[in-house]
């Protein structure tokens, strides 16, 4: 069976940038260990897997090691491809998923997420988080990740994680954040236990990630960088129990998977 697939930078402008995302487009949905292994042979942070409907498109994405509830950068790629390579003509995408429906919105040169905002609830640290990190944060709070926020950008991006303690945490993965020096905030994102040590750039996390900082800053519209060694770039909106998360996006490679049926 041959699968059309799409490989997509996102939340860059240019090539070997941001973070790439597999994207398959299925007629049907396969059997969820079969797409679990595609995501592991793929070896990205993210495979989604796409299938249209009359209205609208069903989503689900898959790591290396676990399908998840929602991700931000396998939203945005399925949607590039949606508008960029099928020719959609609609301004809106609607994407049916495990967190609801979600939407991409054409603005320009910027495709819009439309996600839940998952706020961080302040909490102490269980232990581990310093000890992984190597350094305390001033404020930990905890959504569906860890939050550890920090003073300075130079500490986010010297932080080295230890991973083998990171996996022991009661959480999908761990943000550190910090207000950052030509943006209003900086980020990385760490989770081992998903199959993905650092994510490039990851959309979820700003639905925590931009709360906290609206709130903090006492302003809704925010400029973002995700400082892995990709980089990344997100124009971000609190909405109270939605936020919206923008990027741009670019093709680096169309083809198909050649997917046994037996």
């Amino acid at each position: 069976m041959s699968v059309p697939y799409y490989q997509i930078d996102t939340f860059t402008d240019r090539m070997f940038a941001g973070n790439p995302a597999g994207v398959c487009f299925l007629a049907e949905w396969l059997q969820d260990e079969l797409m679990q292994s595609i995501a592991a042979e793929n070896h990205l942070a993210e495979t989604a897997f796409v299938i249209q409907r009359q209205s609208s498109f069903e989503l689900r994405w898959f790591t290396p090691a676990m399908e998840v509830d929602l991700c931000g950068h396998a939203t945005l790629a399925p949607a590039h491809v949606i508008f960029r390579h099928l020719g959609y003509r609609g301004e809106v995408i609607r994407f049916e998923t495990k967190s609801g429906e979600l939407t991409v919105t054409r603005k320009g040169e910027l495709l819009e997420l439309d996600f839940p905002s998952r706020p961080a609830v302040e909490c102490v640290d269980p232990g581990l988080l310093e000890q992984a990190l190597g350094i305390a944060p001033r404020y930990v709070g905890k959504s569906r990740d860890y939050l550890a926020v920090f003073d300075s950008e130079r500490i986010v991006r010297e932080i080295t994680p230890d991973m083998d303690i990171l996996m022991e945490l009661d959480s999908l993965g761990v943000i550190v954040t910090a207000p950052g020096g030509d943006c209003d905030f900086v980020s990385r994102f760490f989770a081992p236990r998903a199959g993905v040590p650092e994510d490039p750039v990851t959309g979820s996390a700003h639905s925590t990630l931009i709360p906290y900082w609206a709130n903090r800053l006492g302003k809704s519209q925010l400029y973002a960088r995700q400082i892995s060694a990709r980089g990344g770039q997100l124009y971000c909106e609190d909405r109270d129990q939605r936020v919206g998360i923008a990027g741009r996006a670019v093709t680096y490679s169309v083809g198909f998977l050649q997917i046994p049926t037996d």
